[in-house]
């Protein structure tokens, strides 16, 4: 299975970077083990070419330590003090090397993925074709499969399931913590006993929870994600070998590096891959090559993300190595308004259908940008 992207052949010069820090209301808050957060705060990169086209891509972290110890301040010093300078002492870009070029700076890994996106989005507007084209990938639609937070109670939680397997969505993923786990999945089965579910830990147990995961293991789970630390690869490849349920790694799968050890020690035979948490779309793809050629399976995971960031990991999606429902979702799923047009939309098969064009196909509307504005910045080669 080849990951390389094949039609790739020249390279862009780079004029000018703008960068638009944009703050959007989630529709309900967003809660999982780690935290609560009710807006997505994003860096939108906005890379402009000799040719005067404009490539898009988007930082995404979440606030505070909701996930990860990137955040968008931390994401948009990064970006302004390092990347951005260190990109524009650069000639010419080949969009798809460019990953190699990260790789000299250390971490970051949101900020790396903001800026290599949009790149991507530039060489593919100058060549008048698509991202999926760019990777080799076949078009098609994507099936979608929706993520539910943390509740206050058992049955608003399954008004919430019921309301997302009404609308489409092909599994579900719900977010479970101590205290909040067999009980609300043996409701779910009750309510549901057929849907296709996971549930997501955060990282919020450790190996001596193992019996609340045997337990879990009788509910014909999709898989469970994230169970331990994100450094707990034995831990978890002991946890695996006593269920039959798949782990699934998310935190765990941040870099190559990271999947050695979990092949290595047979900690999860599923990878969440997302864009933002691995460094771009190039790390992407070298991600699932090495992962399928493990035996793994793969999905495509997201923060979650607005429609500058969900449109490119849709064109990633289409990649016949992901072999699960991906998480991104409509642009309404999370959010009070979007920046794209079209809006992402899921069908009531629960497919995203994404438009023909260059790029993504999704449009960046400036009025929108300029609406939910925070701050920007301009470089200048």
């Amino acid at each position: 299975m080849s990951t390389t992207p094949v039609n790739v052949h020249r390279s862009i010069q780079v004029k000018s970077i703008v960068l638009h820090r944009v703050r959007i209301p989630f529709i309900e808050p967003f809660r999982i083990s780690n935290g609560t957060v009710t807006e997505k705060d994003s860096i939108l990169t906005e890379v402009v070419t000799a040719d005067g086209v404009s490539g898009w891509g988007e930082a995404s972290p979440m606030s505070g330590s909701f996930y990860s110890s990137d955040t968008p301040d931390s994401s948009w010093c990064t970006l302004t003090e390092r990347l951005i300078p260190f990109l524009l002492e650069r000639p010419r870009i080949e969009p798809h090397r460019f990953y190699e070029a990260l790789r000299e700076v250390p971490g970051d890994a949101f900020a790396k993925a903001g800026l290599e996106g949009a790149l991507w989005d530039a060489y593919a507007k100058t060549e008048q074709t698509s991202l999926c084209d760019l990777f080799g990938v076949t078009r098609c639609a994507v099936a979608s499969g929706v993520a539910i937070g943390i509740f206050d109670s058992i049955e608003e939680l399954i008004q919430r399931v019921r309301h997302f397997v009404d609308q489409g969505y092909q599994r579900v993923k719900v977010k479970i913590q101590p205290q909040w786990d067999i009980e609300i999945v043996a409701a779910i089965r009750q309510h549901f006993p057929s849907l296709s579910l996971i549930v997501d830990a955060n990282a919020a147990y450790t190996i001596a929870d193992k019996a609340i995961f045997c337990e879990l293991d009788q509910f014909d789970l999709m898989m469970i994600e994230q169970p331990l630390a994100a450094d707990a690869f034995g831990e978890a490849g002991e946890l695996q070998h006593y269920l039959k349920t798949p782990l699934c790694a998310d935190e765990s799968a941040d870099s190559l590096a990271a999947l050695d050890r979990l092949v290595k020690q047979n900690a999860a035979r599923i990878v969440n891959i997302k864009v933002q948490r691995v460094g771009g779309l190039g790390e992407a793809l070298l991600m699932l090559k090495a992962a399928r050629s493990s035996g793994l399976g793969c999905w495509v995971g997201t923060m979650p993300e607005l429609g500058v960031a969900s449109s490119q990991g849709l064109h990633l999606a289409m990649h016949s190595g992901f072999s699960f429902p991906t998480d991104i979702e409509a642009s309404t799923r999370w959010y009070v308004d979007d920046v794209v047009a079209p809006l992402i939309e899921v069908d009531a098969n629960g497919f995203i259908h994404v438009p023909l064009g260059a790029g993504t196909g999704f449009k960046v509307l400036r009025e929108k940008v300029e609406r939910h504005s925070a701050g920007e910045a301009r470089f200048v080669a």
